[in-house]
C-alpha cells in the first residue's frame, strides 16, 4: 500500500472531511550512484560551513535568504505557523468545469483517500456529487513548505486532487514564437494532408499500449556491460522536413496512412544500415530467429513488419496474437 504523504480535511461550504493524500503515480526511472572513475569508490556528498570547510550537522542548518543587506534566518516551526489553514486543509473555494482548465497548468496527480470508515459517507457525496455535475473544486494547501493551487476532482472510485501552476508561473509562448511570418502559414493542399494523416493515424487512447523503452535499453545496456557485450548504439535521430519537401513528405505519408501502415521516414533505408543496427531494429520489433536469417531475409522481416496496420486493428491483431 502506498504512504500517506499528508494528512488534512477537505472543507467545502460548512462540510469537512477528514483525508490523507497518496501518491498516483510512481518513477521507474533507473537510478544511478556516482563513483570514482575506474574504482568502486562511492563518491558522498557533505554539508560543510563554506567559510570554515567544517562539516555541519543536520540539526544545525536552518533555512534562510539575504534580505535587505542581511542575512534572514527562519525556522520550519515559524513557516508552519504562517501557513494557511495550518497546512492542514484543502479549502475548495469555487467549482469550475474541468475542461476549461488549460493542461499547461496541470502539474502532478495525487489520490486523496478518506482517513476512516465513518467519513466514506460525506466523502462518496463529494465524489459522487463532482462526478454527476463534471465540476472540479479549486483550491489550495500547503505542502512541505510550499502552497499549491489544486483542482480536486472525481475519478472512477477515488477523489483525485491535481497541483496546478499559478498563473504567473506559466511562462507566455508569445515570447518563443513570436509574430508569424507570412511564408510559415501552410497552403491549403498541406492543411488538407496533414489532416488526413491525423485522421487516419486516430485511435482510442490505451495507455497500456505504451512503454518506457529507455529505461528498458538501460537496463540493457547495464546487462551487456556486465557480462562483456557490446553496446549497440541507437539509430539516428530522422533529419528536419526541408521546406522545399514539405508537400513531397505529407504525400507520402497520405499514401502509406491510406495503405495503413504508419507514415515511415522518407530517407530511412534498410540497405543502409549496418548489421547489428538492422538486428537491434529487428529486436525492437519481436522479430524471432535472427540470428538464422540471412540479411536480405532479415531486411524483408523488419520491412514487413514497420509495414504492419497501426490504429484500434493492429492493436487487436497483436493482441490475439
Amino acid at each position: 500500500m502506498p504512504r500517506k504523504i499528508w494528512t488534512g480535511s477537505i472543507n467545502f461550504g460548512l462540510v469537512t472531511i477528514p483525508v490523507g493524500l497518496y501518491a498516483a503515480t510512481e518513477d521507474h526511472t533507473v537510478q544511478f550512484h556516482q563513483y570514482e572513475r575506474g574504482t568502486a569508490d562511492r563518491i558522498r556528498y557533505k554539508r560543510v560551513n563554506e567559510r570554515t570547510g567544517e562539516e555541519v550537522g543536520f540539526n544545525d542548518i536552518v533555512k534562510g535568504r539575504e534580505f535587505d543587506g542581511g542575512v534572514i534566518t527562519v525556522e520550519q516551526s515559524e513557516l508552519d505557523e504562517i501557513a494557511p489553514g495550518r497546512s492542514r486543509t484543502i479549502d475548495i473555494t469555487t467549482f469550475v468545469d474541468l475542461t476549461e482548465i488549460d493542461p499547461v497548468h496541470f502539474q502532478k496527480t495525487y489520490w486523496l483517500a478518506p482517513n476512516s470508515k465513518e467519513h466514506y459517507r460525506p466523502y462518496n457525496l463529494l465524489r459522487r456529487a463532482m462526478h454527476e455535475t463534471s465540476q472540479a473544486g479549486i483550491a489550495t494547501f500547503v505542502l512541505r513548505g510550499k502552497q499549491y493551487l489544486t483542482a480536486v476532482r472525481a475519478d472512477d472510485t477515488v477523489l483525485a486532487l491535481n497541483t496546478l501552476f499559478f498563473a504567473d508561473e506559466v511562462r507566455d509562448p508569445g515570447e518563443l514564437i513570436g509574430d508569424e511570418d507570412e511564408q510559415a502559414k501552410p497552403s491549403e493542399k498541406e492543411l488538407q494532408m496533414a489532416t488526413t494523416i491525423i485522421e487516419s493515424m486516430s485511435g482510442p487512447w490505451e495507455p497500456e499500449q505504451y512503454e518506457d523503452t529507455y529505461t528498458a535499453k538501460v537496463e540493457e545496456l547495464l546487462a551487456e556491460k556486465a557480462h562483456g557485450g557490446e553496446v549497440t548504439a541507437a539509430e539516428e535521430p530522422p533529419k528536419p522536413t526541408d521546406v522545399i519537401d514539405l508537400t513531397e513528405a505529407l504525400r507520402r505519408s497520405v499514401d502509406e496512412a491510406r495503405k495503413g501502415r504508419k507514415p515511415a521516414r522518407a530517407e530511412e533505408d534498410l540497405s543502409e544500415l549496418s548489421k547489428a543496427e538492422l538486428d537491434d531494429r529487428a529486436k525492437q520489433l519481436g522479430i524471432k530467429g535472427r540470428s538464422k536469417m540471412k540479411r536480405a531475409e532479415l531486411e524483408e522481416a523488419v520491412a514487413a513488419a514497420t509495414a504492419k496496420p497501426t490504429g484500434t486493428e493492429g492493436r487487436r491483431s497483436r493482441r490475439a496474437s
